[in-house]
This record gives structure tokens, sequence and C-alpha cells, in this order.
């Protein structure tokens, strides 16, 4: 059983970054999170920590335990990829380096936790937190998502289905556009239609090999 962790514990979970999860302390304090089975050191150098799904949960945002169709949590002062139905919010150069950031930070946590080091392929974080990821992969390619009630843009919602999220997206040539994006970030996208609307949406999952 994993057990709590301390006030202090907790604190150094909320400070970790936001994407990649990556831990900063003194080694007594990262060891004392590895033995209570919410953190890992990293077997390449330089032996970062990082948290593991157990840690990540301590943190989850609201937004994620909604379950599909949940709109997006509010602003909580830490990064959090827009997965569309949010209030408007800023979309200028500040976000866009936000944004990018974030990805490349994605990036790196692919190279260091998938087991040959593969970049093109979704990692274990991905697949803890699939609509936040698969939303920085569209957001990061430059897709708009929906703001607010507006139909426009892109909305990334959970799905009954295991490792599965919808992106909506009214604009069929938009929706299309995300497809690609997705597939190369290394999501497995197909394209169906709403049963009772027939509108088009797709289902995206991470690629495994």
């Amino acid at each position: 059983m994993i057990r709590p962790p301390t006030a202090a514990q907790r604190r150094l979970i909320e400070a970790a970054d936001p994407v990649t999860g990556r831990l900063r302390g003194t080694d007594a304090q990262l060891a004392a999170l590895v033995k209570r089975g919410l953190a890992f050191r990293h077997p390449r150098p330089p032996h970062d920590h990082f948290l593991t799904p157990a840690g990540h949960r301590i943190r989850q945002t609201p937004a994620e335990e909604a379950g599909p169709g949940a709109p997006a949590a509010a602003d909580s002062g830490v990064f959090a990829a827009r997965v569309g139905g949010e209030e408007a919010q800023d979309a200028g150069p500040a976000r866009r380096r936000e944004v990018h950031v974030a990805w490349q930070g994605l990036l790196e946590l692919r190279r260091m936790t998938n087991p040959d080091g593969a970049t093109d392929r979704p990692c274990g974080w991905e697949r803890q937190h699939l609509v936040r990821a698969a939303a920085l992969a569209l957001e990061a390619a430059g897709h708009r998502p929906a703001t607010g009630d507006l139909a426009s843009g892109y909305r990334v919602r959970g799905t009954p289905q295991p490792e599965a999220v919808a992106v909506h997206e009214p604009d069929l040539t938009a929706l299309r556009a995300c497809a690609a994006t997705l597939e190369q970030a290394g999501w497995q996208v197909s394209e169906h239609n709403e049963q009772r609307t027939r509108a088009r949406y797709l289902l995206a999952s991470p690629r495994r090999v």
C-alpha cells in the first residue's frame, strides 16, 4: 500500500513540472517519495526523479476526474493544455511560448521513459492523461480550441473506451487536420459518425509501436 505523503512531500509533488512530472528536492526528500511509490529515479544520467502514476493522481485536476464531456479545469496557475470549451483566454505570444515549452518537455519525457528512447510515440504519462496529452499535441501544432459555448474549434473529451479520446470539430477540413496532427504525434486515429447527429468526430489512441 502506498503511504500518503506528508505536507512537505505534497508541496514537492505539486511543484513538479506540470507536463513531465520532473521533481526537484534534496536527495532525502526524493528518496522518501520513491520509498512511498510516488516517484521513480530514472536509470539514465542525469538520474532525475519523476512522479509515478500514483504521484500524478495525487495532484490530478477535477477536470480529469469528471469523465467524458467535462470542460477543462479553471486556470489553477500552472500550465494546462486547452481541451476546448474553456472561457476566452489569452492566445498571444506568451501562451504560444508556454505551449511550445510544454510540448518540448513532453518529447523529452518520451525520450527518457520510453524503453527505446523513442520520441515519435506517446509515453506512460500520456496514457495516464489522455485528454490533456491529445489536447497538448493539437494546441502545440497551432489548432484552435473551442471557446465557451461556441461551436467552432476542437474539443477533446474522454470516452468509455480504454485509452481513447474523442475529438470534435464541426469543420470537416479542420477535423481532418487534427487527425493528421495526432497521427504525426504518435496516435492512432479513426473517423466516425455520431449516431444521433451524424456529425463526424475522431477517436484517437496512443500508438504503442
